[in-house]
This record gives C-alpha cells, sequence and structure tokens, in this order.
C-alpha cells in the first residue's frame, strides 16, 4: 500500500515577459513601446502582459518527462513554436494511491478522496459503510458480511467498470486502477512557448455548470510534473452505475487509457514558490498560460479572477488559480490559442 509524500519545491525564477495586445497577433514594431526592463507594451488598445512558459521548472530529473521544441499550429491559425512533452503518464515526483480502503474499519490512510458538492471527504472505511446514508439511497452496499470492500481487482475489471456502460455486476463496487496496468502508456503534450490571446476565449463546461465553447478540449493543462489536469470527473455517471471511483491524496486516479491524471489541486507535487508571497506555479494551461494554486502564502484567495479564473499581475503576466479541490475542477476556459 502507498501512502502520502511531500511534494517537491522550488525556488521561483526570473521570468521574460512579453505583452501581446487583444485584438492584433501582427504588430509591428511602430505600434509597440519598450520598456526599460524589455516589456513590450502594444499601444493600440487592451494589452495583456505575457509570460513564456518556462521548460527548466518541470520535473524531468528521473526521466518521466521529456521536452522538445517543435513547429506548431495554433488553433486560431498562428505558427509558432511550441513545446512538445512526453510524459510517462506516472508522476515521478510522490507516490500514487491508495484509492480504496479494504474493510469499513478502516482509517484514512488507507483510501483516497472524494470529491463532492465542493467538499472533500476521506474515503476511509467509515465512508464506505455510509454511503446510504450520504447519498440517501438504500441501493448502496459496497461491503461483505466481513466488512470487506468490494474493490476491482485485475486489469480487466478495471476497464469494465470504467465504461459508460458499465454492467450491473459491477454494481457496488470500488473502482481501482492501479499503476502497473499503464506501465507502457506514454502521453505527449504540445503548447506554445509563447501563448498568443484569442479574439474570444474558450470556455469549458466546468462541472456541469455554464456554457462551453464548441471544439473545447477536455484537457485543462499540465502538471510541472507532466501529468495531465483533465477535465472534470464524470461523478454523476460514476454514482448512477453504484461505483466510486476515489481519487489519491494528490487529487489524481488512473484511466488505462488517459493514464493516471488529476481532478483536483490538493498541493502534491512540483510547484514553484514564488518570492513575493503570491500563490505557486503549479503547471500550464493548454495555452501556455501558467496555473498556480489556489491560495497565496497566507492562505489567502485571488478576488479579481475573470471568467476563465484567471488574472494578471507584473512579475508572473496573465495566468490562471485552479478551484477549490471540492469543486472537481481546475480552470474555467483558456484565454490563449492552443494546439487542436
Amino acid at each position: 500500500m502507498m501512502y502520502k509524500t511531500e511534494h517537491l519545491c522550488l525556488s521561483a525564477l526570473l521570468i521574460s515577459f512579453v505583452v501581446f495586445g487583444f485584438t492584433s497577433c501582427s504588430n509591428t514594431t511602430d505600434e509597440t513601446d519598450i520598456s526599460e526592463n524589455g516589456i513590450v507594451t502594444d499601444t493600440t488598445g487592451d494589452s495583456t502582459i505575457i509570460a513564456n512558459v518556462e521548460a527548466s521548472f518541470f520535473y524531468t530529473e528521473d526521466g518521466s518527462v521529456s521536452i522538445t521544441t517543435v513547429p506548431c499550429t495554433l488553433s486560431d491559425g498562428t505558427e509558432t513554436d511550441c513545446y512538445q512533452i512526453v510524459t510517462t503518464s506516472l508522476p515521478g515526483d510522490h507516490e500514487m494511491g491508495p484509492w480504496c480502503p479494504g474493510n469499513i474499519s478502516d482509517s484514512a490512510e488507507a483510501g483516497g478522496i472524494w470529491l463532492e458538492s465542493g467538499e472533500v471527504y476521506d474515503v476511509d472505511g467509515a465512508f464506505v459503510a455510509n454511503l446510504a446514508e450520504f447519498y440517501n439511497d438504500d441501493n448502496w452496499m459496497m461491503y461483505d458480511e466481513n466488512g470487506d470492500i468490494y474493490i476491482t481487482d485485475t486489469e480487466d475489471d478495471c476497464i469494465n467498470a470504467a465504461n459508460p456502460n458499465v454492467g450491473a455486476e459491477y454494481e457496488n463496487f470500488c473502482v481501482e486502477c492501479l499503476p502497473s496496468y499503464i506501465t507502457n502508456l506514454n502521453q505527449t503534450w504540445t503548447i506554445p512557448i509563447t501563448p498568443v490571446v484569442q479574439d474570444t476565449p474558450v470556455l469549458f463546461n466546468s462541472g456541469g455548470q455554464g456554457p462551453q465553447t464548441a471544439q473545447a478540449p477536455s484537457t485543462r493543462g499540465i502538471a510541472l510534473n507532466g501529468i495531465e489536469f483533465s477535465a472534470p470527473a464524470p461523478v454523476d455517471n460514476i454514482l448512477g452505475a453504484y461505483t466510486l471511483a476515489p481519487f489519491d491524496d494528490a487529487g489524481g486516479h488512473i484511466n488505462v487509457h488517459q493514464g493516471y491524471h488529476y481532478h483536483a489541486a490538493t498541493g502534491y507535487g512540483t510547484k514553484v514558490v514564488q518570492d513575493d508571497g503570491h500563490a505557486a506555479l503549479i503547471g500550464y494551461a493548454l495555452d501556455g498560460f501558467g496555473i498556480y494554486e489556489l491560495e497565496d502564502s497566507e492562505g489567502v484567495e485571488a478576488t479579481d479572477l475573470d471568467e476563465l479564473r484567471g488574472h494578471e499581475d507584473d512579475t508572473r503576466g496573465y495566468h490562471y488559480h485552479v478551484d477549490a479541490a471540492g469543486n472537481n475542477n481546475f480552470i474555467n476556459g483558456l484565454k490563449g490559442a492552443y494546439v487542436n
């Protein structure tokens, strides 16, 4: 059984900035002012401070992440350079699991977490034992007369129980897919080195709420350890099949096609601590803008976020802040163009 590990912290490094106008991606030099610190400011209208993706922030020490520069075409037609990030789908900077406790007497150390209605719950034995009361549905009974919890224990069971059309034979099972099932799975992500602001942001259907832009990608971004920040977990489908698919304490679980991926930011993994006390950088969105933790070093959340969960400052440029872990969500959309 695997347990929690402390996250890794990196010292913040100097980031270079470029400012691009909202209204144009082809500004000429006579339409910009260059300040003494090298920030380029568009003088034709509103502008956004833009920081390049910093490849050195990614966790590459164990070879689980490799990064190369490639030419790419973004969703708005922009031709530029991107970082191609290839990962093993397994985090190199923290252990995974556990997910399902074995018995209803087990403590929180034996299980993961569950996200419900904005709250984070420990999936300990008592949580499983009380599912019928928690969801006000007597059909929940996920353990036998000895208190042993029904858990998927093979790769085939993992695949079948995670199927959207899961069969009745998997009702009242705790679904646990193991790292050994994805040892040969690699994932490749491509993000622009310099973000390009779109005329119209892309909106996600976050947690089943709000509008979604057509053709919006399901992946939100990439953690600094190369693991996917995924779309909200389909909790209604999982519960509708009378299954439970817990996340580990890092907010992740495994799908054999998707690999290990996160549905919540809980403080695990590589991060870049900011010298000014701002929330730490934990990854990049698909458009190349940085994704930062919810709270700063004093535990305070930003109050001026836009509908995408982003804002900007002179140090980091435009960037996002993750949603609270219990909301099963990271960010609400993309301000910049991305690779289709």
